[in-house]
């Protein structure tokens, strides 16, 4: 036998055998449902995270290292921030590819666990929070062995998110029939808004209540129940804008009096947002150069955090900001195509629900670094620092590329 034979039949049997493994592990099953897919997903999908993900680490170590450099709590250590995030990062990277692997169906079996402990978490801050010094009063965080400080609410959008795509799912016949279930969907979300409020977490109930709505709405409920509960509440959101001193705590009532003051020389409620708008326009439209910000110098406080795209445009210039923005909006039109192409209505809402979350908080984010609306204190997804809201949306990605890796239906020419 030649050794061109030798070879071709060495390489058949290497194929037999990774063809074996392959339906060996397509078999894994638990609960009768299938653990893996093939391990196709979305690339296009996968680049986009990535090269976000990638451009919002460079922006968070130039962002941060002065401030850690200069300040107790890193131990004056100018890596201390983007360290600790690399870490997460690589957990997160894990858990992403890890996930793009799962069948949605097994994902599907997670839901109810999921939501199950993002609603103990939600109580459970209530009960027994960690205090940050510095904002005594404030009950957002928890703190657990092994996993550290966490803002529960993470974990609650992923989980409100992927329970209204199951509830959805399963009584979709139902909800058009029965109108006390749908409102049961919204006392659902009443319930999760009301716990993060009680937080002290105006922000989180803002996005929580957003990407609720868009789930009930995405999802059929009945369009003249949506918009009259929708009226309802905003004029409930005016009400508690106008008797903000007498519902709202303090610290959140002064925001929103700054944002109808404007005073460009206040040294307290206005200076983050301030610092802010003057690190934008002194960017300009090319930017003062990668690591040269001026604000970050310790005139922004903590520009690692929820101002952080301050230093990008001040360091980037409008033009790359533009485009940073325009991956941003690339990465959430490919989750809604991801959504579009799914056959199963689970995989349709949870692609759209992740998708819309992250382009609502986007959208948040950059009005509240602009100054169009009251500083809320929301992050900028993949960039400001945050270890578990960092994995928790990495662990999103994973779900859409697992989704986007399912069987899709024929496209329609």
């Amino acid at each position: 036998m030649s050794s061109a034979e030798l070879n071709d039949r060495a390489r058949r049997e290497l194929d037999g055998v990774d063809e074996t493994r392959k339906k060996k592990r397509r078999k894994l099953k638990i609960f009768g449902q299938e653990v893996f897919n093939d391990g196709r997903f979305d690339i296009i999908y996968m680049v986009l995270v990535l090269v976000i993900l990638t451009i919002g680490l460079v922006m968070l170590f130039s962002a941060s290292y002065i401030t850690a450099k200069y300040s107790s709590k890193s131990d004056y250590d100018a890596y201390f921030y983007i360290k600790k995030q690399l870490i997460f990062t690589v957990i997160g990277l894990l858990l992403m590819f890890f996930i793009a692997r799962l069948n949605t169906g097994f994902i599907k079996l997670l839901t109810i666990p999921v939501a199950v402990i993002s609603f103990i978490l939600l109580v459970v801050v209530l009960i027994h929070p960690y205090e940050v010094a510095g904002k005594e009063g404030i009950r957002r965080w928890l703190q657990l062995p092994l996993i550290g400080t966490f803002q529960p609410s993470d974990v609650a959008k992923l989980g409100l998110i992927m329970f209204y795509a199951w509830m959805l799912e399963k009584y979709r016949k139902k909800l058009e029939k029965k109108w006390w279930l749908q409102f049961l969907c919204f006392a659902i979300l009443a319930v999760v808004c009301v716990l993060v409020l009680l937080e002290k977490h105006l922000s989180g109930t803002i996005l929580m209540f957003i990407i609720g709505m868009c789930m009930l709405y995405l999802g059929g409920i009945d369009n003249r129940l949506f918009f009259a509960l929708l009226g309802v509440l905003v004029v409930g959101g005016t009400a508690v804008i106008l008797l903000r001193h007498r519902i709202l705590p303090e610290f959140q009532a002064q925001r929103i009096d700054s944002f109808f003051n404007k005073d460009y020389n206040d040294t307290n409620t206005r200076w983050q947002t301030n610092q802010s708008l003057f690190a934008l326009g002194s960017g300009g439209f090319f930017g003062l150069g990668l690591g040269n910000s001026r604000q970050k110098h310790m005139f922004l406080p903590e520009p690692q955090n929820d101002f952080i795209f301050a230093i990008v445009g001040e360091e980037l210039g409008f033009l790359r900001s533009v485009v940073i923005l325009l991956i941003f909006a690339i990465i959430v039109w490919r989750g809604f195509v991801i959504a579009t192409r799914s056959r199963s209505i689970y995989d349709k809402l949870l692609a759209f629900g992740i998708s819309v979350q992250v382009g609502i908080q986007t959208i948040l984010n950059i009005l509240v670094v602009t100054d169009l609306i009251p500083n809320t204190g929301i992050s900028l997804p993949f960039f400001s620092y945050g270890g578990t809201a960092l994995i928790i949306q990495l662990v999103e990605m994973g779900m859409v590329l697992s989704v986007s890796g399912h069987k899709t239906e024929k496209r329609v020419r």
